[in-house]
């Protein structure tokens, strides 16, 4: 029972984060422009690959992101707090300018050749590193892996709920990719913004969260060697 607790909390923390940065509402809107010479089988083939891609870079990163940042001698705590940063000023920044953030990622996002190879080259670059996917999803998915719990079982529950959080999020890159067309048409530019806005403001919540729980343990050491 306590396992599977540790795999919902991680999937509540997981799935919230992963979707505020990755945005793929906004993303869709973005990718219906960038494939706008494309057929729809052609654009539902691409976002496809997109959400496949994407899975594999947000799973990777999970799962073997503070590893290999610890293997240079990082401490999880200072890697939770250099990371909750990142994730917290990149929120901010969302939060303030929506607008510059889109046209960003508009910017990344060259517009794809027709054509099945076309379509290939461009399904990894641009569209899933470094449009979809891109340093800011990987910074959080780094954070994320930091927040496992001691002992093997519960790291274990810790990592299956995140993955499957990030399974969800490549499920929901998919869905909303392949019919990014019709949502463009319902969302609009108000609404775009309006999705824009509110994930920023839960990705800032996660950031500072993730900022206390590496900066709580290193002040409490800290009173510890004072006293000492």
């Amino acid at each position: 029972m306590i396992a599977l607790t540790t795999a919902v909390q991680a999937f509540l923390l997981a799935f919230p984060a992963l979707f505020s940065i990755v945005n793929p509402l906004g993303g869709a809107i973005i990718f219906n422009e960038v494939t706008a010479a494309q057929t729809h089988a052609e654009r539902v083939a691409l976002g496809r690959r997109v959400a496949v891609y994407s899975m594999i870079v947000m799973v990777v990163t999970l799962l073997g992101g503070s590893y290999i940042l610890s293997f240079f001698g990082i401490s999880l705590d200072a890697l939770r707090i250099a990371g909750g940063i990142v994730v917290s000023v990149r929120a901010y920044e969302m939060l303030s300018a929506p607008e510059a953030q889109t046209d960003r990622k508009q910017a990344e996002a060259a517009p794809v050749e027709r054509g099945t190879a076309g379509l290939a080259s461009y399904a990894f670059f641009p569209l899933t590193l470094p449009f979809t996917t891109g340093p800011g999803t990987i910074a959080v998915a780094v954070s994320l892996g930091t927040e496992r719990p001691d002992g093997l079982l519960p790291g274990v529950m810790f990592y299956a709920g995140a993955s499957a959080a990030a399974l969800a999020m490549a499920a929901l890159i998919w869905a909303l990719y392949t019919t990014a067309d019709s949502l463009a048409a319902v969302l609009g530019k108000v609404g775009r913004q309006a999705v824009s806005r509110l994930a920023a403001f839960l990705l800032l919540g996660i950031g500072v969260q993730i900022v206390l729980s590496g900066l709580i343990p290193v002040l409490h050491a800290a009173m510890q060697n004072s006293r000492g």
